[in-house]
């Protein structure tokens, strides 16, 4: 195995520099709206960070953003299709929708993002009251559009791109607490899950311009924010090739090069595909103090045949050595999942392999679902989805149960131990309480203190904890 102290990066910082300024500058607000757009966002963080995206491509237009949706002239809602329940509840909002619509016919209705993308035109058919359908890499269209649409026409552009599509927008911050935020660095996925539908409303990989997600990142710490997260389907096998140079950089490298930001800025990166992490990745989050010991590497399922089945490209012995090398390299990390129950012709007994893992890796925390067949992917096309939905849900309980337990203890095994604490705002239970967040990314409350608020870094002894959080004192 490697045993690198660092990971080197050799790029134009001149140059960098360049681009960081030409990039600030194309988002400038063109003064006061006439009109307002309201945005309801779904799924994943990438939907989220796609609507602030969605957000500073409006800011161009004659359209400010309003909290309120009974003030919007545009109702947007950016959705996800990864489970049927997902799209169920967009159903619902459109119905809601409609309402609003009834008493302001004025009002413009668009549909985003993996649903708008899995459906395309038959949303207009089915939806009645819906004028606009814009794929996830569309958002560009939207200026031409939203005039086809407010002149009563049906807009749609679904075309996926095979290139980055959006390196030159700083995304306008919707609805956060000014400390937090997400930077995409890629998107699009090449795993072909054979349960997924990523591939197919989010398109083939394709990493963005290291230059511009610097530009962002910097743009974020200068405006106060102090935690980001690098966000894409699969950011481990992110790779840019310079053009010219032919000069390539790694996800590693990229680390390394955001963490340069400025010490207080903390980094953060969702989501690993295990076959994908490296040891240079590991190696950076070691050596680096403001790259957080925090790695989110989803298991779906333990077993080794329920695995293949999912075209996982990994089984349950190569996955728990990938778990042993991360603690290896960094013991005090975290490490979460994502799991799925009743998988096509999963048995109780590749079930209670699911259970051994979880036990095995020892998750800090871990989202939980029971699978739901997606219309369209290689699973619908191939396999039976012929676990009964009681077996399931019964089975996801018991994931649910098991990894509740896990939580607590890995709480509990922070007990005596001091953290370093971003402090995020107050707490939900107290007004005189902190709320904040360790590297391992972990919430803890703890009392307040005189002089210290909201973005500052300070230190916690742990006194107790939960299964879902931690509680503490300041040294």
């Amino acid at each position: 195995m490697l045993d690198r102290k660092d990971v080197k990066v050799n790029f134009d910082l001149e140059k960098m520099d360049e681009s960081i300024q030409g990039t600030a500058l194309q988002t400038k607000s063109k003064g006061p709206k006439s009109k307002k757009f309201y945005i309801e966002s779904y799924g994943c963080a990438m939907n989220f960070n796609d609507s602030e995206i969605v957000a500073s491509v409006l800011d161009t237009m004659d359209y400010g953003n309003t909290q309120k949706i009974e003030e919007a002239d545009l109702i947007l809602v950016n959705t996800c299709s990864i489970r049927e329940k997902a799209e169920d509840t967009i159903r619902k909002r459109l119905k809601y929708y409609q309402l609003i619509k009834q008493k302001n016919p004025h009002v413009k209705v668009g549909v985003l993002g993996c649903m708008a993308e899995r459906l395309k035109s038959t949303l207009l058919e089915e939806e009645k009251i819906v004028d606009l359908v814009a794929g996830p890499d569309a958002y560009r269209d939207l200026p031409s559009l939203i005039p086809a649409i407010e002149g009563g026409e049906k807009g749609v552009n679904v075309f996926l791109s095979r290139v980055e599509t959006y390196d030159d927008i700083l995304p306008t911050r919707l609805d956060d607490n000014g400390i937090s935020s997400f930077i995409s660095i890629m998107r699009g996925c090449d795993n072909m899950c054979t349960f997924c539908v990523v591939p197919f409303t989010r398109g083939r990989e394709r990493s963005r311009e290291p230059y511009s997600i610097l530009a962002e990142a910097e743009d974020l710490f200068r405006k106060g924010y102090r935690d980001v997260t690098l966000l894409g389907q699969n950011v481990d096998s992110y790779n840019w090739v310079n053009p010219e140079t032919k000069e390539e950089m790694t996800f590693a490298q990229l680390l390394v090069l955001v963490a340069g930001v400025h010490p207080d800025l903390r980094v953060r990166f969702s989501t690993s595909h295990p076959k994908d992490i490296t040891d240079e990745v590991l190696y950076a989050i070691r050596d680096h103090e403001n790259i957080c010991k925090y790695i989110h590497l989803p298991l779906q399922a333990g077993n080794s045949r329920i695995l293949e089945l999912m075209n996982r490209t990994y089984d349950q012995e190569w996955y728990l050595n990938k778990v042993r090398r991360i603690y290896e390299i960094i013991p005090d990390c975290a490490i979460s999942s994502d799991m799925m129950t009743g998988f096509c012709s999963e048995t109780e007994e590749e079930h209670k392999d699911t259970l051994y893992v979880m036990e095995q890796a020892k998750y800090s925390m871990a989202y939980m679902f029971a699978y739901s067949e997606r219309p369209g992917t290689p699973a619908q096309k191939r396999l039976t989805d012929d676990v009964p939905e009681e077996v399931k849900k019964r089975r996801l309980n018991e994931v649910i149960r098991l990894q509740n337990q896990l939580s607590y203890a890995h709480n509990q095994n922070d007990i005596g131990k001091v953290f370093k604490v971003l402090i995020e705002g107050n707490s939900k239970r107290s007004e005189n309480d902190f709320k904040g967040r360790t590297s391992q990314n972990k919430v803890v409350n703890f009392p307040k203190k005189e002089g210290l608020g909201k973005g500052d870094y300070t230190h916690v002894r742990i006194l107790s904890g939960t299964s879902a959080s931690l509680r503490g004192e300041i040294v």
